[in-house]
């Protein structure tokens, strides 16, 4: 029996979010579990798994301390059926630890609702404390970042390099303003399948509109390295401003980018 059809949209979002928050576990004489557990305020979305899902499976709540709380009450949604574990395994959710090497599906499969189930899973969408509108994912996976950075670019022109950062080493890919917009009004649709907080903080991020006391930078614009060229070898950082068409401030942070805080600079004799 085959459950998954990931161009529904309803299934590439939950197989999302079991990518990102599920952990599938493997034994002897081919016993195993999928288990999702999460804040008990959240149960919606696993009572919602449990209708899609056509085998038994049991949702239980405990009560537990933890490092952020005395008390704190978490539901979990669990599955034992073979076939349902072998599918999602052939999709691409591995048994165990799996944050580094998870990856968007082989087949075929709608785009912008596995990028919700993402992000419900493992990101973020609302509004800061002065009120700016933002769409973050955190991921390890190197093919996840690549997809949400290469999603956004093509819905709105947002464009992000992608860094792990040093601290967690992991991608912390962020989207601001009218990208924000852009991306919470597209992934967040009406009717969508998606936890209650996160379709919350998307209608405040939906009807964000640009205060017309707020000024608007324009895209970035990225150095080629034809470009490159001229800035390690014009007379001057005012020759390659004018010859380059950027403002001479960011000719001579790119040449320090290039070459470097301790290796001076020698202009060639006029």
């Amino acid at each position: 029996m085959t459950f998954f059809d990931l161009e529904r949209p309803e299934h590439a979002y939950m197989f999302a979010f079991l990518q990102a928050d599920g952990h599938l576990t493997e034994q002897s004489r081919n016993r195993g579990r999928l288990s999702v557990e999460l804040s008990a305020r959240d149960a919606p979305i696993l009572e919602e798994f449990q209708r899609l899902c056509p085998y038994n499976s049991s949702i239980r709540y405990r009560t537990r301390s933890t490092n952020f709380k005395a008390e704190h009450t978490s539901a979990m949604w669990t599955v034992c059926a073979r076939e349902f574990r072998e599918e999602l395994r052939d999709l691409g959710l591995p048994v165990g630890r799996k944050s580094e090497i998870i990856a968007p599906p082989t087949v075929p499969f709608s785009e912008r609702d596995y990028l919700r189930g993402l992000i419900d899973a493992d990101g973020s969408v609302g509004l800061t404390s002065k009120e700016l509108p933002f769409v973050g994912l955190a991921t390890k996976s190197d093919a996840t970042a690549a997809f949400t950075a290469l999603y956004a670019e093509r819905l709105c022109g947002a464009r992000r390099k992608l860094n792990r950062n040093k601290r967690d080493n992991i991608y912390n890919i962020l989207f601001l303003n009218e990208a924000a917009v852009a991306l919470a009004t597209d992934l967040y649709y009406p009717g969508c399948l998606a936890l209650l907080r996160k379709q919350a903080g998307a209608d405040r991020v939906s009807g964000w509109v640009r205060p017309s006391t707020m000024g608007f930078a324009p895209p970035r614009r990225s150095w080629t390295p034809e470009e490159d060229e001229v800035i390690l070898t014009a007379p001057s950082m005012e020759t390659a401003s004018a010859h380059l068409g950027r403002t001479l401030k960011s000719c001579k942070v790119r040449h320090w980018r290039l070459v470097g805080p301790k290796r001076p600079r020698v202009f060639p004799q006029r």
